[in-house]
Order: structure tokens, then C-alpha cells, then sequence
């Protein structure tokens, strides 16, 4: 009952709070609409009301109405009838298409403005046998209709969620900048002794967006006050002029003072004033002086909150620092382990569970010393498990690995991550963190943060403006999820790419004991894997799938080799009391320069093909699995563009003779692919009758 209760009052809370909400709208529209009817262009035409009324929503065009009917009937009486009717032709036709439920596009209210002012004025010019000119000024009247109602329409239905977030496009934030600019103009009429106070706040506005926000924002901004304000009559048409030149000066003084900024601006302005020869002139440059001393004396905490305004977001990615981006990838790397060593456990556990079931089958065969024996050896196999699965937390080189990679990152592009920023806010997408890092090498790449499973970032238009704004060509997103977020890394497009071929033969049922990955790891690099579990059949296949899928996840995370060895030697060791191993053989390709680095844990000898030579590299080194702290025997080399690297299992190289570099040396010009599959017919033709193991190949070309 209580609960009933609770929910009855929430609901009564919610009417009464959208009750409250729709009342103030409507009042605002109301107010907006009367200011409105009382702005007069060259004091002759006052077409915004009717602009407004056209692109007011179907709750809050009958508000508009009624204010722009009262401040016309105020304001305009000699042409009030005139208006009358045209806030009744456009307030039918606002109502009939919020009826139609027509799409929410600004050409219908147009439309609306345009013919409402046209029809109207050109009944009154018919009656009146006007002039040529008063045609033309009726035109003129419709035409600051229809584009009134187009800035409005903008300003009204603009996403302020984007705005909040300083990710709003430069064409909505100067429909705002209009819209405002033509209330202020509506607002100028009100003086006091000649002076505008609506003129003052301009002035005042101008400056504080030229010196705390940004030149492009404030030259926007003076060119839209300074034409909508200088409409109004002939004597103050170079306003429009006066403030966009003068704003342009201030600018380039804000460097040297506020101070030096506020006179530079008064003093253009007066220039223009006594130069236009207009009888409002002394009390523009009165305005201006007054708006400036304004902004020269603003108190520190409000300059504070001013630029905290204008550059929250805006400009700048806050999250673009070196300490933010290696938090950010810490997380991720912490991520990582969390996941290795929840599956170590869950392995722990089933095999927890097989000797316990063993343990009740065979517990009547065994006499109690040789049952307590194997408990006790049971126990203590399950205790190192135990002590492995807690080391994941803790591997200082995984880190130390993570701290080079961020030391090699030398620049962070705060500029284009702002962008970046702003141009995902027009996709509805809001990133936590944008990190545009340039390393050592020149070579940039992109890391954004989402909450959420976000992929829409990774669309094809979206990559296209990312690199027109950062001036570079970057590869397919790569989306990585873990948990609640995700990341998405751009990275620039290397100057090669790898055409790849694989081939496999199992030796024994359906699952092969070879298990071959291939992997970019967003930073110019492909890595080629094969890795080879011990034997033949499912027992070697989940061996060497456990090696390859370890080794791969922790170099995609940003792990090195040497401590993503050691994770998957020790996830061998401790995976059952039975020998469990599996050779490992990579090779990662950087595609900016075609340097090759060889990596090798117990595995085969590779090819290295540059035309008809053919090269062995051959290194000594032990499987994972066996002992603990084994380390990869390294080799490097470098490729360039049409050369082959060819991976192999010892399935392959185990079978004797020298048959392979002789058969590479003759596919100068065949497909990977093609190779491949060549490669492992001859393998198994010349295996007949030996005793078979699984085979695999990898062969990959530089393009």
C-alpha cells in the first residue's frame, strides 16, 4: 500500500513539475513574441514576430501569438490590422502542420513567414495604389521573414546537450548568436537619456568573448550584434562595420591588457561614429566606453568563471595530458589481468572437481597412506595454482612495459582532440576521454574512451573527418569493450600492408594442435602467430589455443614480449599436474618501416624470401610450459615491398631434407595464399608414411 502510495506521489510530483515547466515556456514565448513585434528594421517593417510564431512548437505558438498581437497592437498601430492578419494566416498554418505531424525541418515555417508578410503587404499596397518601392520594400519585409524564421527554427531546436558540452557546430552557435542578436535589437529602443543599455550589454558581451573565449567566436558574435543592431535606422547602419573592425583591434591589444583592449575598442568605435557623421553617434561611443570600462574593471573570480565557460571542453581535450592517457591504458591493462586470472581459476576448479570425482571412484583401491599421499600432493598442486592466479595482480614488467610506451609518446595534440570532440558531439556521441598522441617516430594515433558498448564512432564517415582534422590517413577503428566501457583506437595508415595466406592439416580428428593468430596491435605493427601445443588432437589444441589466445590479448593490451611470455608460460605450468607445453613462434612486422622482428619460444626455423634468396633463421630456445622464466630468442630484419616471410609448425620442417627454401625460392610472383596451400600438399606428400603430426603455415607478403 505504501508503495502504491509512493508512486501515486511521484506521478502527481512529475504532472505538476511538466505543468510548471509548460507555463514558464509559454510565458517566454509570450514575452519573446511582444519584444519582438516591437523591433522595427529601418523603422519601417517588424517582421520577426511573425518568424517567431512559425517555428514555435504546437504547445507555444498561440502564446507567441497572443504577445506578438498585443505588441503589434503597442508598438505598430497605424499598421496593426495589417499585422493582425498576417498572425493569423501563419499561426492556421503553424497549427495545421503540427497537426500533419510534418518532419521537423525549417522549410515549412519558412514557407510560412514568407507568405504570411508577402500576402499581407501586398493587399495593403493594392489598396493603397503604392509605389514601386513600396512593393519592394513588402519583399524585402518577406524575405527577413522567411530568414528569421530559419535562424529561429536553428536556435530553437539545436541539441543544448551538445552545447553543454562544447561540442555544438559553428553554424548552430551563430543561429543562436542571431536570434539573440535580433532580441537586442528589439531591446535597443528601450534608453534612458539616449543611451541603449541593450547596446552596453552588447558591447560588454563582445568583448568578454573576444578576450576569454576565442577570435573566431567573437568576430561571429560582433558581426551579428553590429548588423542586427545597426538595421534598426540609417543613423546607426555602420555599426555593423564599427564593431567587427573594432572587435579585430581589440583582439590583437588583449595580449597587452584589458585595459589596452577596452580604449582600442572605444577609440574605433568613436572613429567610425564621427566619421558616419550620425546624430546618435555620441551616444554609441558614450555606450562603448561604458561596456568597456565594464570589462576592464570585471572582477578576477568573474573572468575565472567567464574562461572556465568558454574553454570547459572547448578548445582543449582535459584529458589529453600524459598522466590521463596512462591512467586511461593502466586500466586497460588492469582489465586484462582481471580476465587472465579469472580464467586461470575457473580452470582451477574443473580440475578441483575431475579430482574429486576420481578421488570417490578410486578411494576403495587405495590404502589410507596412499590416499592421504595423494591429497596431500593434490593440495599442494592446488595451492601453486592458487599463488600463480594471485601473481597476475602483480607483474611489475607488464607495467614497466606500459610506462615505456608512454614514455615514447612525446607529443599529445590538444587542439585536434578538442575537435575530434566537437565533431563526435554531432553524432551524439560524448566521450569520456580523447587522447591524439604523436610518438618519437612521427607516427600518430588515437585513443577515445566511451561508456558503454559504443561502435557507431568506428563508421567510415566519422574516420573520414578524424582525418581530415588531424592531416592524416588512419586505418578502421579497432573497438575494444571491457565491461562498462570501451576504447577505440585510431591508427595512422602504415606505408605497407601485409597480403596473407595461411594453411592447416590436422593429424588427428578434426581439431588441429596448431592454433595460428594474426593481430595488429594498433600501433603499426602486424604480428603473425603460430603456436604449436604439445602432440596431437584436443588435448594439443587447447594447449596451443591457450598460448596463442594469452599471447595475443596481452600484445593487443600493450604488453610487451618478453612479460607476455612469462604470463603464458606460468598459465602452462599451472594448468595441470600432466606436462603441458606449447611452442611459440611470432613475428612482428613494423608496416611504417618493414623492420621484422622474430620472437621464438621452442619454434621451427622462418623464411625470409627477398626474390630468388632465401633465408633461414634459425634460433635456439625452450617451449612454454616446461621450466619457469624461459625468455624468447630474438632475431631481426628488415623487409621491403614484395618480399616473403613464411611461418611454419615442425610438422612441416620436421619431415627431413632441404626441400622447402629450394621450393620457396620459385614463388617470386604466386599468392600467399596460393603458396600456402602448395606449401602443405607437398608437406603431406612427402610425410607419406612417417609418422603424421599436425601441420601449419603462414605465409605473408610486403605491399
Amino acid at each position: 500500500m505504501k508503495t502504491i502510495t509512493r508512486k501515486k506521489e511521484e506521478i502527481t510530483k512529475n504532472l505538476r513539475n511538466k505543468r510548471a515547466k509548460s507555463i514558464v515556456e509559454g510565458a517566454a514565448f509570450f514575452a519573446v513574441g511582444f519584444i519582438l513585434s516591437s523591433c522595427f528594421v529601418l523603422k519601417v517593417v517588424s517582421p520577426f514576430s511573425i518568424s517567431l510564431i512559425s517555428v514555435s512548437k504546437k504547445n507555444n505558438f498561440l502564446y507567441t501569438a497572443v504577445g506578438s498581437a498585443l505588441g503589434y497592437m503597442l508598438f505598430c498601430p497605424e499598421n496593426f490590422a495589417r499585422y493582425a492578419v498576417a498572425v493569423i494566416i501563419v499561426s492556421l498554418g503553424t497549427f495545421a502542420v503540427s497537426l500533419a505531424d510534418i518532419k521537423n525541418q525549417p522549410y515549412l515555417p519558412m514557407l510560412l513567414s514568407f507568405l504570411a508578410l508577402l500576402a499581407t503587404g501586398i493587399v495593403v499596397n493594392v489598396k493603397n495604389d503604392s509605389s514601386v518601392t513600396q512593393y519592394a520594400l513588402s519583399f524585402a519585409e518577406s524575405i527577413l521573414g522567411l530568414g528569421g524564421a530559419f535562424f529561429f527554427f536553428k536556435a530553437i531546436n539545436c541539441n543544448f546537450r551538445r552545447f553543454r558540452f562544447k561540442a555544438l557546430p559553428v553554424s548552430d552557435l551563430t543561429c543562436i548568436i542571431i536570434s539573440a542578436s535580433v532580441i537586442l535589437m528589439s531591446l535597443e529602443r528601450l534608453t534612458i537619456v539616449n543611451v541603449s543599455p541593450a547596446r552596453i550589454a552588447a558591447v560588454l558581451i563582445i568583448l568578454l568573448t573576444a578576450r576569454y573565449g576565442s577570435d573566431r567566436l567573437g568576430f561571429i558574435l560582433a558581426l551579428s550584434i553590429g548588423f542586427s543592431l545597426g538595421i534598426g535606422s540609417t543613423d546607426t547602419m555602420y555599426l555593423a562595420g564599427a564593431y567587427a573592425f573594432s572587435t579585430l583591434l581589440a583582439t590583437l591589444f588583449c595580449p597587452v591588457g584589458t585595459w589596452s583592449a577596452a580604449v582600442s575598442f572605444t577609440a574605433s568605435v568613436a572613429l567610425f561614429s564621427i566619421a558616419s557623421g550620425s546624430s546618435t553617434g555620441l551616444y554609441i561611443i558614450l555606450e562603448s566606453a561604458a561596456a568597456s570600462i565594464a570589462f576592464a574593471l570585471m572582477p578576477s573570480i568573474a573572468t575565472k568563471r567567464i574562461e572556465e565557460f568558454f574553454h570547459g571542453g572547448a578548445d582543449t581535450a582535459p584529458d589529453g595530458s600524459l598522466r590521463q592517457s596512462l591512467v586511461v591504458r593502466l586500466r586497460f591493462a588492469s582489465s586484462a589481468m582481471n580476465h587472465i586470472s579469472e580464467s586461470v581459476n575457473e580452470v582451477r576448479e574443473k580440475i578441483n572437481d575431475i579430482h574429486a570425482r576420481n578421488a570417490e571412484r578410486t578411494r576403495a583401491d587405495l590404502t589410507e597412506e596412499e590416499y592421504i599421499a595423494r591429497e596431500i600432493i593434490n593440495e599442494k598442486t592446488n595451492e601453486i595454482r592458487v599463488v600463480a592466479s594471485d601473481q597476475f595482480f602483480s607483474i611489475a614488467d607488464m607495467l614497466a612495459d606500459l610506462a615505456k610506451e608512454f614514455d615514447e609518446a612525446e607529443h599529445f595534440d590538444n587542439i585536434a582532440a578538442g575537435r575530434i570532440r566537437r565533431l563526435l558531439g554531432e553524432y551524439e556521441i560524448y566521450p569520456r576521454n580523447i587522447s591524439v598522441i604523436e610518438d618519437k617516430f612521427g607516427r600518430m594515433r588515437i585513443e577515445i574512451m566511451t561508456n558503454g558498448r559504443e561502435t557507431a564512432i568506428s563508421k567510415a564517415e566519422i574516420q573520414k573527418e578524424i582525418s581530415k582534422i588531424c592531416s592524416r590517413y588512419f586505418e578502421k577503428g579497432r573497438v575494444t569493450h571491457f565491461r562498462d566501457d570501451s576504447m577505440i583506437t585510431f591508427a595512422e595508415r602504415p606505408n605497407y600492408t601485409f597480403e596473407i595466406g595461411f594453411a592447416q592439416h590436422s593429424a588427428e580428428g578434426k581439431l588441429c594442435g596448431d592454433t595460428i593468430k594474426m593481430v595488429n596491435d594498433g600501433k603499426g605493427h602486424s604480428i603473425l602467430i603460430i603456436s604449436d601445443g604439445m602432440g596431437k588432437g584436443g588435448r594439443a589444441a587447447l594447449d596451443g589455443a591457450m598460448g596463442a589466445g594469452l599471447l595475443s590479448k596481452l600484445l593487443c593490451a600493450g604488453f610487451g614480449f618478453d612479460s607476455a611470455l612469462k604470463v603464458v608460460n606460468s598459465a602452462l605450468l599451472v594448468k595441470s599436474n600432466e606436462e603441458s607445453l606449447a611452442t611459440i613462434d611470432c613475428a612482428s612486422v613494423d608496416l611504417f618501416t618493414g623492420r621484422v622482428d622474430l620472437y621464438k619460444a621452442g619454434a621451427p626455423a622462418t623464411y625470409i624470401v627477398k626474390g630468388s634468396k632465401v633465408t633461414k633463421c634459425e634460433l635456439t630456445s625452450m617451449p612454454a610450459g616446461i621450466l619457469r622464466g624461459i625468455e624468447f630468442a630474438k632475431r631481426t630484419a628488415v623487409l621491403s615491398s614484395g618480399n616473403l616471410i613464411v611461418m611454419t609448425s615442425d610438422g612441416i620442417t620436421e619431415i627431413g631434407g632441404e626441400w622447402l627454401p629450394a621450393m620457396l625460392r620459385g614463388f617470386e610472383d604466386m599468392p600467399p595464399q596460393e603458396i600456402a596451400d602448395t606449401v602443405l600438399r607437398e608437406a603431406l606428400n612427402i610425410a607419406q608414411g612417417q609418422k603424421e603430426d599436425d601441420m601449419s603455415i603462414i605465409v605473408a607478403r610486403l605491399k
